[in-house]
């Protein structure tokens, strides 16, 4: 991929930027601003080589149709104030819109285009649509590695028809994770978590091979003790896993990768109720099982000293409550306590984890942390991403 950084003559130039400015709102405000402030190294660099930056971006799912509650305004009200540059938004029908229309004033440095989901074109990776982004700038820039396993038209099709770069954050993202899978450092020990095997049973089944250990928890731990003949009560669980989790069991063997599980939980009647730490055999038909327990969290935490290198991709159970937050935490904890040794190379993905991590302040003491979920396993698991392909 060609390198925006390797690209000098960009005075004057309109760059058309792609950013995932996907960030939770809630009442119309920003409640994590993760998303935002790694882009900021991308547009200071733009403005530093005197570039007119044109920023495209979604939120949400609106499926064609323009939802005022889905609007990028409050995002670029967050960017006037942490660049301190007045930015122009423009609400205006992003297909009637033209290149002469941007930029009126001369002092005029960056531009924001609405939500571009409110276009069913977007999604639907259309050539037209395609075509008009790019006709409204010289050169086009992809810094949305969280999105780029879309084939959507402002990530994949777009490149077609305009010199196409890759950006600060999606080469750092990249970077990260070609170290943790071929430039491997082991041992390595991967943590896995969230509530679904099937949408992360390739990455497991493809990692076995390149890693020492592979822990599973969070919600999907719950389909593997039922497989090892426990009672899991009314836990997230999903149907018909066993032949999966049987292929996981016998790939690792086969592999000598070790497949590790809780070995104790913590339960609570509802997603609200009082932690209580029980041993597998004992989880009663009526319980939850929302956290690790402490034999589990000194189990994962001697793999963790142990490691050299350490992937980890979703919390250990329902941090959203700090009830059943302990497991996430003491994994954070003693992943951090070994990078202040540097005895460790650290990479953290997907938005859970990360909320996580910026709940408990200790974000700035990983190797890399990515925002990216379903784009970081999909390029871990080995697939091509459209993006990416496009840039190439």
């Amino acid at each position: 991929m060609r390198s925006i950084e390797d690209e000098h003559n960009l005075n004057e130039k309109k760059v058309l930027l792609r950013l995932d400015l996907n960030v939770p709102l809630r009442n119309g405000k920003i409640t994590d601003t993760t998303r935002i402030d790694k882009i900021l190294p991308t547009i200071n660099f733009l403005l530093k080589l005197g570039a007119k930056i044109i920023i495209l971006s979604h939120i949400g799912r609106p499926k064609g149709k323009v939802e005022k509650a889905l609007s990028l305004k409050p995002i670029c009200e967050n960017l006037k104030i942490k660049l301190n540059q007045d930015i122009k938004f423009i609400s205006k029908n992003l297909k009637e819109v033209k290149s002469d229309d941007l930029f009126n004033d001369h002092d005029q440095k960056i531009v924001i285009l609405e939500n571009l989901r409110f276009y069913e074109e977007e999604e639907k990776n259309d050539n037209i649509f395609a075509k008009h982004l790019a006709g409204l700038a010289d050169i086009y820039i992809n810094d949305a590695f969280s999105c780029s396993h879309r084939a959507h038209a402002s990530i994949s099709k777009i490149t077609k028809f305009i010199p196409s770069y890759a950006g600060l954050q999606l080469n750092l993202e990249i970077e990260a994770l070609t170290k943790i899978t071929s430039e491997i450092k082991r041992p390595v020990t991967c943590i896995i978590g969230g509530s679904k095997v099937s949408s992360k049973i390739n990455i497991i089944k493809n990692l076995i091979s390149k890693f020492d250990n592979i822990v599973i928890v969070g919600g999907m731990a719950n389909n593997i003790l039922k497989y090892k003949g426990y009672e899991i009560g009314k836990s997230i669980q999903e149907n018909d896993c066993d032949q999966v989790i049987e292929e996981i069991f016998s790939l690792s063997e086969k592999e000598s990768c070790k497949i590790v599980y809780p070995e104790d939980v913590t339960v609570g009647k509802n997603l609200n109720g009082s932690p209580e730490i029980k041993e597998l055999k004992n989880v009663s038909k009526d319980e939850l099982i929302l956290d690790i327990g402490p034999k589990t969290i000194k189990t994962i935490n001697k793999l963790i000293e142990e490691s050299s290198t350490i992937l980890w991709n979703g919390p250990a159970g329902y941090f959203e409550n700090s009830k059943f937050a302990k497991g996430s935490i003491e994994i954070a904890k003693k992943i951090v306590e070994k990078s202040e040794t540097n005895t460790i190379y650290s990479v953290v993905g997907g938005g859970d984890t990360v909320a996580l991590l910026n709940i408990i302040g200790v974000t700035n003491h990983f190797n890399f942390v990515s925002t990216a979920g379903g784009a970081f396993l999909e390029y871990l698991e080995g697939k091509k991403l459209p993006g990416i392909k496009a840039l190439n």
